[in-house]
């Protein structure tokens, strides 16, 4: 516990003013999911996405994705070799404990969708031949708004496979002044200590799957999810996926609290985060962030 109060502390003082999105993100991988940041330019998605790779002492990659990356840039090719005359298979960046994946929706849904074997079974299949990632093994994507020139949306199937979507925003005025009075946020990560390692993330992740869940908060969650599916007010509802996401991440966000049980403001604390960007709204003009407001609000809380 000690060490994931270390690593909240460093990851507080590089990202100002954001403790709950920090939190957040810290959470995702306590739960062991894949996260998504996904804001405009210039708040600090990347800079917190490589605080997150180094505070947690994992071996990570970082990938920056364009328009012309091909699958093979991230998940390996084999060269041939003069010498041996024959062909030697080249890991790609995939091959990390932690992928940080820059801009994943500047990249073509075919790149994106190299991803997805990667994400759900933490294996690749590379020329009929399948592989097995590192454990633990991790995405961190950073993504802009749709709406801007030269992104790709992602897939429904995609976004399914980020546990959580965490957005910064800009930041409160007291900490943006001491962001514009401080130190450079790059020179900040360089300063940067991880606070844990593969093997003790892994034992802190047991622990926290571990938490009890009761049959009324389980309850809880099945109205969330058919509450989604019955209202009418979005495209589809809730998967069962989507409910377990729902109480590993609450899991995980009471295991930060110091608790060995789940309460249901551990689900609503992680909720939107979760769903989020699993839902589309169907009425025009209605942000996703309102809608799931009203989803929670009109859901009894046990």
């Amino acid at each position: 516990m000690q060490s994931f109060d270390l690593a909240l502390r460093q990851l507080n003082g590089l990202i100002l003013g954001k403790p709950v999105a920090v939190r957040l993100a810290v959470t995702c991988l306590l739960a062991g999911g894949h996260l998504l940041i996904e804001d405009t330019p210039g708040v600090g998605k990347t800079t917190l996405a490589h605080g997150l790779a180094t505070v947690m002492g994992l071996d990570y990659r970082r990938v920056q994705f364009t328009a012309d990356l091909l699958p093979a840039d991230i998940l390996g090719s084999s060269i041939f070799e003069r010498e041996t005359g024959g062909f030697r298979f080249q890991p790609g960046p995939v091959f990390a404990q932690l992928l940080l994946a820059d801009e994943i929706n500047r990249a073509s849904p075919k790149v994106q969708s190299a991803l997805l074997e990667a994400m759900e079974e933490h294996q690749v299949t590379i020329e009929g031949v399948t592989r097995t990632l590192p454990e633990p093994f991790f995405v961190i994507a950073t993504q802009n708004p749709a709406e801007q020139l030269g992104t790709f949306p992602l897939p429904e199937s995609q976004l399914d496979r980020f546990l959580m979507r965490v957005s910064l925003g800009y930041p409160p005025r007291e900490a943006e002044r001491a962001l514009l009075m401080g130190e450079n946020r790059r020179a900040l990560l360089a300063t940067l200590l991880p606070a844990l390692d593969g093997a003790s993330l892994r034992r802190a992740q047991a622990e926290a799957a571990q938490l009890t869940v009761s049959t009324a908060l389980a309850d809880y969650v099945l109205a969330v999810l058919e509450a989604s599916r019955r209202s009418g007010r979005f495209v589809q509802g809730l998967s069962p996926r989507a409910g377990l996401a729902i109480i590993a991440a609450a899991r995980a966000w009471a295991w930060l609290e110091g608790r060995d049980h789940v309460l249901p403001e551990d689900v609503k604390a992680t909720l939107p985060s979760v769903i989020g960007h699993r839902l589309v709204p169907l009425e025009p003009g209605v942000t996703i962030e309102e809608e799931v407001a009203r989803l929670v609000m009109h859901v009894a809380v046990p």
